[in-house]
C-alpha cells in the first residue's frame, strides 16, 4: 500500500489529478455547509444536534453529506442526477431515438449526456419544491421546527431556484471530477459524502450504546466489508471463441476470450431506485388532500427502520435488480454482437441457443447478487432498529457505496499506473 501511494506521488500527472479531485471535493464540501438565503440560521444550529441522520428524507440526507439538513446551497447533493442518469439509461430500450443515440458512439452518447442534464434539472426543481415545504413544515429534520419563517411566495421561488441551481453546479463538478480527476465524478462525490457521515455515526452508536454496543456493531461491519469486497470481485467469466478469417494477406481471429458477469452486476443502484421510489410518496403527501393517505404514508414510510418500509425496501431492491441488470446486458444484443465478430461459445450455438444460454447464466448469478444488496441493505438496519438507535438507517447502504466507489477508483488508479510500467505493484 505504502509503494502505492510512492508510485501515485511520482507521477506527475496522476498526482495532478488526485489533487484536482480533492480541491473539487473541498469545494463541495464548502457549499454543503452554506445555508440557502431566506432560511432561518439560528434555527437550524438550534436543530443540528437533533436531526443528525433523522427526518423523512435520510436518505437525500446521506447522499448529500448531512447538506440537506443543513439547508445549505448544495442541499440536493448528486440525487436528482442520479435519478434522472437511471431514468435516461432505463428509456434506452424503450424510446427508439434513445437507443438509436446509444448505439451511435461517442456522438450519441453527447446527446444522451445532454438529456440526462435537462432532466437532472426538471427533477431538481420538482424536488426542491416538496423540500421547500419540508423545511417549513419541520418535517424534513423531524423537529417541527419552521426553517422558513417568512413563507412568502419570491421567497419560495428563490429557494427553489437556489436549490436547482446548486443540483446544477455539483452535476457541472461531478463533470470536472471524470474529466481532470481520477474516479468516476459522481461516485467520487457520493463517496465523500457518505464517508463524512461515518464519524457522526460511530460517535452516536457509542454515546448510546456504549464501547459494547460499538464494538458488535464494528464486527458486523468488519463481516459485511469482508462480503462485499468478495462479492464485488466474483464474477462468472463466459468464454468466447472468435473463428480465424482471411483479409488479404493477413489472418484475424482464432483467439479465446471471455465476458465477465460481475455476481452483482447493478452495483448500488437497485439500492438509489428503491429509496428514490419509496421518498417519492413522502414528497407528495405534503400536496395530497385526503388525511387518511397522508396518515397511512407518515406511519409507514417516513421512519425507514420500521417494518413495512424495511420489507418493502427489500422487495424493491430485488425486483429493481433484475430489472436494471436486463437493461445493462441485454442477451438479445451481446448475442447478436458475436456472432457479427465471428465468434461463439463453445458449445452454444449461435443465434437463439446463446441468447438462452446468457439469460440463464445472467438470472442464475443476479438471485444471488439481488439477494446480497438486499441483505447488506437491511442487516444493519434491522439490528439498529432492535436496538432503537433510528438516526443511522442507512448504515449498511453507507458501507456498500463506500467499498464499491474505493474498489472501483483503486482498480483505475492500478491501470494507470500499470500503463506506465511500475514494476511490482500488483503484485
Amino acid at each position: 500500500m505504502l509503494s502505492s501511494l510512492r508510485n501515485i506521488v511520482r507521477v506527475a500527472d496522476l498526482r495532478n489529478k488526485v489533487l484536482f479531485t480533492l480541491v473539487v471535493i473541498a469545494i463541495y464540501q464548502l457549499g454543503a455547509n452554506i445555508p440557502v438565503p431566506g432560511v432561518s440560521f439560528r434555527a437550524i444550529q438550534s436543530i443540528s444536534n437533533l436531526a443528525k441522520g433523522s427526518g423523512i428524507l435520510g436518505f437525500l440526507n446521506l447522499f448529500s453529506g448531512g447538506a440537506l439538513a443543513r439547508a445549505a446551497v448544495l442541499g440536493l447533493g448528486i440525487m436528482p442526477y442520479i435519478t434522472s442518469s437511471i431514468i435516461i439509461q432505463l428509456l434506452t430500450t424503450v424510446i427508439p431515438k434513445f437507443t438509436e443515440w446509444r448505439d451511435q458512439g461517442a456522438v450519441g452518447q453527447r446527446k444522451l449526456t445532454q438529456a440526462t442534464r435537462y432532466l437532472t434539472v426538471s427533477l431538481a426543481l420538482m424536488q426542491s419544491s416538496g423540500i421547500v415545504f419540508l423545511l417549513h413544515s419541520g418535517q424534513l429534520t423531524g423537529t417541527n421546527t419552521d426553517l422558513i419563517p417568512d413563507f412568502t411566495a419570491q421567497r419560495v421561488l428563490f429557494i427553489i431556484l437556489t436549490f436547482t441551481a446548486g443540483t446544477a453546479f455539483v452535476m457541472w463538478l461531478g463533470e470536472l471530477i471524470t474529466q481532470r480527476g481520477i474516479g468516476q465524478g459522481m461516485s467520487i462525490i457520493i463517496f465523500a459524502n457518505v464517508v463524512a457521515t461515518i464519524p457522526l455515526d460511530v460517535d452516536l452508536i457509542k454515546a448510546d450504546k456504549s464501547w459494547a454496543g460499538l464494538s458488535i456493531i464494528g464486527i458486523v461491519c468488519v463481516a459485511l466489508l469482508v462480503a462485499i469486497v468478495f462479492t464485488e470481485l466474483g464474477q462468472r467469466r463466459i468464454p468466447v471463441t472468435f473463428a480465424r478469417r482471411v483479409q488479404g494477406r493477413r489472418m484475424y481471429g482464432g483467439q479465446s476470450t471471455y465476458i465477465p458477469l460481475k455476481v452483482n452486476q447493478a452495483g448500488v443502484i437497485p439500492i438509489i431506485f428503491a429509496s428514490s421510489l419509496l421518498y417519492i410518496p413522502v414528497l407528495v403527501s405534503t400536496v395530497l388532500p385526503w388525511a387518511a393517505v397522508r396518515a397511512w404514508i407518515t406511519a409507514n414510510l417516513v421512519n425507514p427502520t420500521g417494518g413495512v418500509y424495511l420489507a418493502l425496501y427489500g422487495l424493491f431492491i430485488v425486483a429493481f435488480t433484475f430489472f436494471y441488470v436486463q437493461v445493462s446486458f441485454d442477451p438479445v444484443q451481446q448475442a447478436d454482437q458475436i456472432r457479427k465478430q465471428g465468434g461463439y461459445i463453445p458449445g452454444i450455438r449461435p443465434g437463439p441457443p446463446t441468447e438462452s444460454y446468457l439469460s440463464k447464466i445472467l438470472n442464475r448469478i443476479t438471485l444471488p447478487g439481488s439477494l446480497f444488496l438486499a441483505f447488506v441493505a437491511l442487516t444493519p438496519s434491522a439490528i439498529l432498529a432492535a436496538w432503537h438507535i433510528a438516526g443511522i438507517p442507512y448504515f449498511g447502504t453507507t458501507l456498500l457505496i463506500s467499498v464499491g466507489v474505493a474498489l472501483q477508483t483503486n482498480q483505475q488508479i492500478n491501470s494507470q499506473l500499470t500503463m506506465r510500467n511500475y514494476e511490482g505493484y500488483l503484485t
